[in-house]
Order: C-alpha cells, then structure tokens, then sequence
C-alpha cells in the first residue's frame, strides 16, 4: 500500500493483517480489544472473525487451520485471561513448529505495571513459548510489528509469535503504510547449502546396505513430500514417518514401511534398530522417537537434516550434521545418489509387518458387544479411502489414528505432538474445515478429550462448519489407564468417567448425531456420517479397556515392543 491513509491503530491492525493475505481470524473478544472489534465490525466481508467459545479454542483452530493450509493462523483475544488462556496453544505451536500469529490485547501503556484490571505481563510468561514476542504501546508500531511478525512466524523452522497491542495503541491515528518484512538482520532463516557436506552424505547413503529414512514434519514445511519421495525412488530407500510426519508419504508407496517410535510399527522401529545408516529429515529425535538413547540404532551413522541447528546433535550424536531447509538438501542429495538392490533389507521389513499382524489381536469382543477402537480406524480408512483429514486429540484416540488411518495426500493428519494437548481434537478440526473447507475432515476424539473442548461445538453450529466428528466413548482416560493397567498393577487411580449423554449434548447444538454399540452397526454409521451434508457427530462404544499395541515402554530400547498386557 504505497499511499498512507490517517487511520486508528485497531484499524491499522485489520489493514495489516489484509496485507499480509489473512482471511480467517479465531477470536474472543474483551475489555481491551473492543478498539480492535468496533472496528472488525466494518471490515466483516473482508476478514471473516471466527467466535469461539474459549480462547483456548481460538488458538487450537488457528493451529488447525496453519497445519491443513500450511498458512500462518491467526487469533485475537484481550489482555490478562484472555492471553493466559491462549498459552497452552502458543506452546503447543511452538514444540510442533506451527506458525502462528497470536495477537493480545493490553491495558493502556500509562497503567503497565500498575497491576490495572486484567493485566498480565503477557510478554515475559510468552518468552518461552514464541518464536519472537513484542509489545505494541504506539499506533504507529502496528504495521511494523504485524509484519515482522508474519515473516518470523513463516521462515525458518515456523513457530508462533506474540503481538501484545496497549489498549491507547489501538485507539490513537496514525498515517498507515505498509511494507512486508523480507529479511532482518542476524536472522537467516534459509542457511546456504554447503556442498563437501551434501557430498559426504551423498557417498555415506551410497555405501550403506541397510539405509532407513526417518521423514518428520520438516518435509511438510518446506513442501518438499514430492522431493523427499523421488530421492528414496533415486536410491531405493525404505521410508518410515514420525507421529508428525505421518502423510507426507502415502501409505501406499511400495518404500513406506510404516511410523516410527513408542507406538510406532514393528517393521519401522525394527529397521531402526538393524539399520547401518539413518537420514533424518525434519525431525527432532525427541524421547518418543528414540526410546532410549543409549540403545538407540546400535549399528547406524546418522545424518541429521534440519533447519534449526539447535535440533543438530540436540538429543543423540549426529554423525553427519546437515544444517539446510529439507527441500533444498533433498534436492541436492538425489544428484549422485546410486539406484542399489536392497531386495533383502524390504524383505525384512515385510517380515517385521507380518509379526506385527500374527502378534496383534485386535478384534472385536463379540461376547460383550463390544467395537473395538482399532476396528473403528481401519473402518474409516476404508471408507475415507485414504482422501480425509484426520485430525485427533491426545491418548489412545490419537495411536490408533496413527497406526490404521491411511492417507493418499499430505497434511492429512493433525495431531498435537510435542505437547500432547488434551481438547486440542475438536477446536483444530473446525480449523482445518475452514482452512479446507472442500476436503473432508474428521476429528477422532476421546470421551475425555473431548469434553475438554466440547463447547466449541458452539462455534460449528455457529458457523455451519461441516466437521465431521468421532467419539470413541470407554468411559476411561484410556492412556492414562493403559499406563496404570501394565505399569502399576492396574490401579485404577481416577482415570474412570462417567459421562453425559453426548447425543443430547449434539441435539443442544442442533448437529445430527448417532450412538452405535454393536460391530454390525458401524460400517453403515460411518457411511451415514460420511454423506451427511454438514457437521455429524458419531459416538461409538468402545472396548473400555482396550490397549493400543505395539508399545515402547518408556525408558526401554526401541526393541523392547510389547504386543499385549
């Protein structure tokens, strides 16, 4: 916008955020935003204001909407519980690198400090959990801040960021102009390539017999899936997902051998272990990848991908350190890369799959009627085929999820990893739908999860957003018991639930809804939930005391899978 115009700062804000593309904005309003709605109130057509009922709920679908689009989310709410209530998402964006503009409102500068009604010092409790945080007292630092902003929440490794707007801020006029940020000084979010270090990796992958790649969300954020699939097509390289990066190959490629780590897949976790050479690409080695360190790949060099050199050599040694955005290195890695016959190294993998299958029962108590949780994702796979977007909460929902969904494109599936956000299910899947609203999404929730949140089903109603949602009802915190069950002599310490009766909750919103119990009765309820027109609500009886195998233990060695109780 080359000709400045004489505007307010709450106005100043909505114009910057115009500029930057934002057309979603998930918010609550309060006492020291109203500046900023009085004025969303005139540009209604031009930003569309999601109200959520929670503020936790803003930013959870700010994240969902981030992970679906790959665009940075974006979420209001005023000052003091308003941005409190906002922190669990800000931390969760920032362990799963989702870029994320957070904007809060603030009393006025004059009152900083005075401990004035619903001040919180915003800046200091968000330092740990932003990319890049910054307190606006001027309207004429608006377009600047917003700006700045953007750019870091995008670049680089993404990750949330916090604008903290003084209430006098958004009232005082300013001339308005606008330049985006493309660059900062000391900031250097796409490091240079270093070609003895492409080429040193490039000789270690061609010497290997026994190559695994590791594929992590940093594929996703530099949309390199495509890149990554013809490097493992150029050198015959079996491929194995992270929790965060499951989607970014389809489960169907012949070199996709499953998802890695303490719910992983027997073949994955076991070529871990047998492999002579790991290459890691956007992923971080966190505990519930690696198990323990000390006995993690035992016989392997590993070449560590990643855009943030602070991950390099973070969590275990890294024989090859490669500090580059993953498109670029992939790119550059294919050139020399040798086509080698690893006949023998995919047989065993399709050994390991077929232990795993012998060794898994997970099959329906018909004795009891029950539906087991298992049966219900692999039922949804089929009939999804593979074209949903799953997005789930935390627990044994979300292991399931990942082991049975099958996916045919990338980000399919949203889930909080680093986290592990109980409610996140719900709030990020009415995200997702409006960031793509022509896909079909289906959130996988909990019981427990599920009532974390449940009161955004205001804002579907609301909004007629047509999510497509799954509860998986075993009147447990299923995780938590599982744990209990195999690991403190089933001592049961507060993890049973007595719930509602979620089809009335349903009806109160005016969403259709179904209760089945019985196995015959679900393939035809999914199908139901599937032709529904708009938002569906889908509570299935479980196996209450269903557990999701195969498991690490926590602690153990990547070997150590158990199969059953």
């Amino acid at each position: 916008m080359a000709n400045k115009i004489k505007v307010k700062g709450g106005e100043a804000l909505l114009l910057s955020l115009i500029e930057e593309g934002v057309d979603v904005l998930f918010g609550y309003p309060g006492g020291q935003v109203i500046p900023i709605y009085d004025h969303i109130y005139d540009y209604k057509d031009r930003i569309h204001h999601i109200l959520t009922r929670h503020e936790q709920g803003a930013v959870h679908a700010a994240q969902g909407y981030a992970r679906a689009t790959g665009r940075v989310g974006v979420c209001l709410a005023t000052s003091g519980p308003g941005a409190t209530n906002l922190m669990t998402g800000i931390a969760d964006a920032m362990l799963d690198s989702t870029p994320l503009v957070c904007i809060t409102g603030q009393v006025p500068s004059s009152l900083l400090g005075s401990d004035a009604f619903q001040e919180a010092d915003t800046i200091s409790m968000t330092m740990p959990i932003t990319k890049w945080n910054y307190q606006v007292t001027t309207a004429s630092e608006i377009p600047k801040a917003v700006a700045k902003a953007f750019y870091i929440a995008r670049s680089g490794r993404p990750g949330p960021v916090v604008i903290d707007i003084a209430k006098n801020a958004q009232v005082e006029e300013m001339e308005f102009a606008y330049k985006p940020c493309i660059s900062l000084r000391s900031y250097i979010p796409r490091p240079m390539l270093q070609p003895e270090t492409i080429a040193r990796a490039v000789e270690m992958i061609n010497a290997a017999e026994r190559p695994l790649v590791l594929v992590g969300q940093g594929v996703k954020l530099a949309g390199a899936e495509q890149k990554m699939i013809e490097l493992a097509e150029t050198g015959n390289l079996p491929m194995t997902t992270t929790l965060m990066g499951i989607s970014a190959i389809p489960n169907d490629h012949p070199q996709f051998v499953g998802n890695l780590g303490m719910h992983g897949n027997l073949a994955a976790n076991q070529m871990t272990q047998h492999s002579d050479l790991i290459l890691a690409v956007g992923m971080r080695f966190s505990d519930r990848i690696t198990g323990d360190v000390s006995q993690y790949a035992p016989q392997a060099k590993i070449i560590h991908i990643d855009i943030d050199p602070a991950e390099l050599g973070k969590n275990l040694r890294v024989d090859l350190p490669i500090h580059a955005d993953a498109g670029d290195a992939l790119e550059a890695l294919k050139v020399g890369l040798k086509h080698k016959d690893r006949s023998q190294w995919f047989d065993f993998a399709r050994q390991q799959w077929e232990i795993e299958r012998e060794r898994l029962s997970h099959t329906t108590d018909h004795k009891n009627q029950y539906i087991s949780m298992a049966e219900v994702i692999r039922s949804l796979a089929e009939t999804e085929q593979g074209n949903a977007v799953i997005v789930t909460d935390v627990g044994q929902n979300q292991m399931f999820a990942a082991l049975y969904s099958k996916f045919n494109r990338t980000r399919s599936f949203i889930t909080s990893g680093g986290l592990g956000t109980m409610g996140f299910g719900l709030p990020a899947a009415l995200g997702a739908k409006l960031g793509v609203p022509d896909r079909e999404v289906v959130a996988v929730l909990g019981d427990g999860g599920f009532q974390m949140t449940m009161q955004e089903l205001g804002t579907i109603m609301q909004n007629r957003i047509g999510v497509k949602i799954i509860i998986l009802n075993n009147t447990y915190l299923g995780m938590v018991r599982q744990w209990q069950e195999l690991f403190f002599n089933h001592r049961y310490s507060f993890t049973q639930l007595e719930n509602p009766d979620f089809s009335l909750i349903a009806k109160a919103y005016d969403i259709p809804s179904e209760r089945i119990m019985r196995p015959e009765e679900l393939n035809g309820a999914l199908e139901r939930m599937k032709q529904a027109s708009g938002s569906y609500l889908l509570e299935i009886v479980v196996l209450p005391e269903e557990n999701v195998f195969p498991m690490v233990p926590a602690g153990a060695s990547l070997s150590d899978l158990i199969f059953n109780s």
